[in-house]
């Protein structure tokens, strides 16, 4: 038979339940399961508000102890003209090294600028290795006096000699008479370069200051008189000789320079030059060098920090002026008289943990929702409810729409909390940044957070193994991005476009936000100006706009996924999460269920009941063939199958938190009912599995036994008006009573509607159903009404009797007399069974000949009974193992 036209299937069709009233019932749900899990959401709003007051709490001790008179700026009661009280002069002069941070410097000192040199004990030496080739023996380490060299490259070597020559300048040593009269020399320091704290560490170091000549006595050195603030103090200058060495190209620089670092190796395996140059290109009227140094100088103080000084500009001037004075005369100089900090206005020593420790922190926060929605969305999977839920009419679009609405509305309170409440404490992190760009970044992130966990949900099928995997993922991105991205971004030398390719991975695109709102905190904190606004996006060294444009279009893009996964992955959809990944096609020859003609049940199944179920029900996709429920196949309508359709499955699918009526109120919803007609369907359910009375519609799921758990999932496979309903082991785990008051409320059920039943129960099936369908090892060998199929393979009486064993001769002759085509079909200890076709035995004739018998034989027990569906089951399963043993 054809299948029905689409005009007949629509007016066949029920109306499916609006998608305001699926949203009601699964909103409803949601909020009293998060009702009843409220000490693990409590648990997770006291956790931000936790780390908030920690950090609040750190924060005022540590403003505590920086205020104290030590750490501000110096102050000294001063007489003024001579006459009259003293007034309270404040100053770097009058601090302590404590105190001068904190005092205002309009005129910063000068000082000449010089480069880095290395302390004579390391200075590079000629080795066994053969690597350092042209540097001097190291015997002169012994006495300090080995050359600070300084290796070059170039296309052009007699240029690039002719400039090197021209690099230090020969004036005696002794026309060095002041502070500030050095600074045309090739000056150098070897102590590391710090932080300056507005001076040179050079010149308040116990250490000399070198100049760099091609040639030195013993007795070059001078003392000269410097200046530091209001400080005045003696400074050794000291010769040291320069030694150019050519090298063929400034990779064999960058190797020497490698293989002669410190780091890791003993005092004889150091050799550490002053600097390298490459010249490249350059000749007489262009001028091209690439400068090489030690780029480890950059981080050479205790604690690494981003603003350490790093003596480059003197080796440039030099060099420049070597080649200016090379082409255009001794005459010609480019002038760098000295190097000084910006005027700085007087601030207070501050620390601002929350901007430093914040952003760590602050992501572990704002991700602590990824395992909470990852976990809810892996338990209803887990447990098979998002597949109940299916089966009752809730669709993959609503279910995304209002888990996904759900999951914002409950993300986005959660952030408001955790801001408002970090401002009302007073965390300089979120009361000095504009409050509109943090709601954005917040908003857009938890955006981008939902939908990594609906994609997510899609690979896990355990709740245990989701919420290990979730938990690892928060922590450890947390920590590699706290380190990986401070380090790039503060370090420098990273490629810029290469950490917005990092910010890729949604962890470290947060943590770059936290960051950057951090960084404009601090900077808050220690120069009084504002946190973050709009404006400060627009600048280039700012990450937020990049952050922002990444986790928008992230987040467009893996919408679509990850619906497409989910939806790939749910139930009664085509293609498996599995074989879109592996392209794996089910064997069309295993197991099949194709139905050609509905009319004339020209069936060909081989398949277990349990597979059949689950592909009428939509759980599995059939490989071939279709079956049509009201209409409309299994195959291309199963939405709007299920709108008419209702589901008993072997396993209990329930909510352990939810109410019995909860559950029933829920699934009424989802069917479209409401008001007074959704109550009187939930008590007229509840009453008709025997639920209504002694406390159970109330008691939470868990609390039931296992028959109140399979009753309620009887209940719910009947409520609404589903035309269609599956059960499958209905009464498994029931008591006697219970099993009948439920076989009662099946009967009442099916009066208007089709029920498709699966049991080993011979009792129920014969019971409950109009029509039987008897399958053995998956393949379909009857079907038809009880009367019918015991008409069929019954026409027979069963006799039964229980003798000594060596009487067993003696009923079997009895009965062969009784009935000739008589089959026995049990023996065991005396105890025979046989078949007598009704046409050959009268029930008369058996009862005269067993009385007749028992006078003879020691009868111990006997029974005739005619056949039953017990019997019918045992004759087709033996009958069809038979046929297959054949073939």
């Amino acid at each position: 038979m054809e299948p029905p036209s689409a005009a007949a299937r629509a007016a066949a069709a029920p109306r499916p339940p609006s998608f305001a009233s699926q949203t009601n019932a699964l909103l409803r749900k949601n909020l009293i399961f998060q009702k009843r899990n409220r000490k693990g959401t409590i648990r997770l709003i006291i956790v931000p508000i936790y780390l908030c007051l920690i950090i609040s709490v750190l924060q005022r001790v540590i403003n505590n102890f920086l205020d104290k008179p030590k750490y501000r700026c110096g102050c000294k009661c001063i007489v003024v003209n001579g006459t009259g009280p003293c007034q309270n002069v404040c100053g770097i002069q009058y601090s302590t090294l404590d105190q001068a941070p904190s005092c205002p410097i309009p005129n910063p000192p000068k000082w000449p600028a010089l480069v880095q040199v290395p302390l004579p004990e390391y200075r590079a030496v000629q080795d066994s290795s053969g690597l350092f080739t042209g540097f001097p023996d190291e015997s002169c380490r012994k006495t300090q006096s080995c050359t600070a060299s300084i290796p070059f490259a170039g296309a052009n070597r007699t240029l690039s000699n002719s400039i090197m020559q021209n690099l230090f300048t020969s004036s005696p040593l002794l026309n060095i008479s002041d502070y500030t009269s050095i600074s045309s020399h090739l000056l150098g320091t070897d102590v590391p370069g710090s932080s300056t704290g507005f001076v040179e560490p050079a010149f308040i170091s116990a250490r000399p200051i070198y100049v760099l000549q091609p040639q030195c006595k013993s007795s070059d050195s001078v003392t000269i008189p410097i200046t530091v603030g209001s400080v005045n103090a003696q400074k050794e200058i000291k010769c040291v000789q320069g030694l150019p060495l050519w090298r063929n190209s400034s990779a064999t620089i960058n190797e020497e320079t490698f293989q002669g670092y410190r780091k890791g190796k003993t005092a004889e395996g150091i050799n550490e030059i002053v600097m390298g140059y490459d010249f490249q290109d350059s000749n007489e009227k262009h001028f091209n060098v690439l400068a090489l140094y030690n780029s480890t100088y950059e981080n050479a103080s205790f604690i690494p920090m981003p603003f350490a000084l790093l003596r480059i500009p003197r080796s440039l001037n030099a060099v420049s002026n070597a080649y200016l004075q090379l082409i255009r005369g001794s005459g010609v100089n480019m002038l760098l008289d000295f190097t000084k900090e910006m005027p700085k206005q007087a601030t207070r020593l501050t620390f601002d943990f929350s901007a430093v420790a914040g952003p760590l922190f602050f992501e572990w926060v704002v991700v602590l929702l990824f395992p909470v929605m990852l976990t809810y969305l892996v338990y209803e999977k887990q447990h098979k409810l998002r597949t109940m839920m299916k089966m009752h009419g809730l669709g993959d679009g609503p279910y995304w729409i209002i888990y996904y609405m759900y999951f914002l509305i409950f993300s986005t309170l959660y952030m408001i909390v955790f801001v408002i409440f970090g401002s009302v404490i007073g965390v300089n992190f979120f009361k000095i940044n504009d409050y509109s760009i943090q709601f954005v970044f917040f908003f857009s992130f938890i955006n981008l957070q939902i939908v990594l966990a609906f994609l997510a949900s899609s690979f896990f099928s355990k709740v245990n193994t989701a919420q290990a995997i979730a938990y690892l993922y928060i922590f450890g991105s947390g920590l590699m991005a706290g380190y990986l991205i401070r380090n790039f971004i503060e370090g420098g030398k990273f490629p810029r476009h290469w950490i917005t390719v990092l910010e890729i991975i949604p962890a470290f695109s947060l943590y770059r936000g936290l960051y950057e709102l951090g960084q404009y905190a601090v900077r808050s904190s220690e120069t009084g100006s504002p946190g973050m606004r709009w404006s400060d996006l627009n600048d280039h060294t700012n990450g937020m706009r990049d952050v922002l444009i990444i986790i928008i279009l992230e987040w467009l893009v893996l919408l679509p996924v990850a619906y497409y996964f989910d939806h790939a992955s749910s139930v009664g959809h085509r293609s498996s999460l599995l074989s879109i990944i592996k392209h794996l096609l089910k064997d069309p020859t295993s197991r099949r269920i194709t139905v050609n003609k509905i009319a004339d049940k020209d069936v060909h199944i081989e398949m277990e009941k349990l597979d059949i179920i689950k592909e009428m029900i939509g759980f599995v996709k059939p490989t071939s063939g279709n079956a049509f429920v009201r209409g409309f196949s299994i195959q291309n309508d199963m939405e709007k199958i299920y709108s008419s359709m209702g589901v008993c499955p072997q396993n209990d699918m329930l909510w352990e938190t939810l109410t019995g009526r909860e559950h029933l109120q829920f699934y009424g919803r989802l069917k479209g009912l409401s008001g007074s007609s959704l109550d009187l369907a939930v008590d007229e359910s509840l009453r008709s599995v025997n639920l209504l009375h002694g406390g159970a519609p109330d008691k939470q799921v868990k609390k039931y036994s296992g028959g109140m758990r399979r009753r309620l999932s009887v209940a719910i496979s009947l409520i609404g008006d589903a035309k269609v309903v599956y059960m499958d082991e209905p009464s498994t785990g029931l008591d006697p009573a219970s099993r009948k008051s439920l076989w009662s409320a099946v009967k009442q059920a099916k009066q208007d509607r089709a029920i498709i039943l699966t049991t080993h129960s011979m009792e129920e099936a014969e019971t409950l159903c109009d029509r039987l369908c008897i399958m053995v090892d998956g393949s379909l060998q009857c079907i038809g009404t009880p009367k019918e199929l015991i008409a069929r393979y019954g026409g027979y009486y069963v006799l039964t009797m229980t003798t000594l064993p060596e009487f067993e001769q003696e009923v079997e002759n009895l009965v062969r007399k009784l009935s000739p085509s008589s089959r026995k079909v049990y023996h065991l200890s005396g105890t025979q069974k046989y078949e007598l076709p009704k046409q050959e035995a009268r029930i008369s004739d058996v009862f005269m000949a067993v009385e007749s018998f028992k006078k003879r034989v020691e009868v111990q027990a006997w029974g005739l009974a005619d056949t039953t569906m017990e019997d019918v089951f045992v004759k087709v399963a033996k009958g069809a193992r038979s046929s297959e043993e054949l073939s």
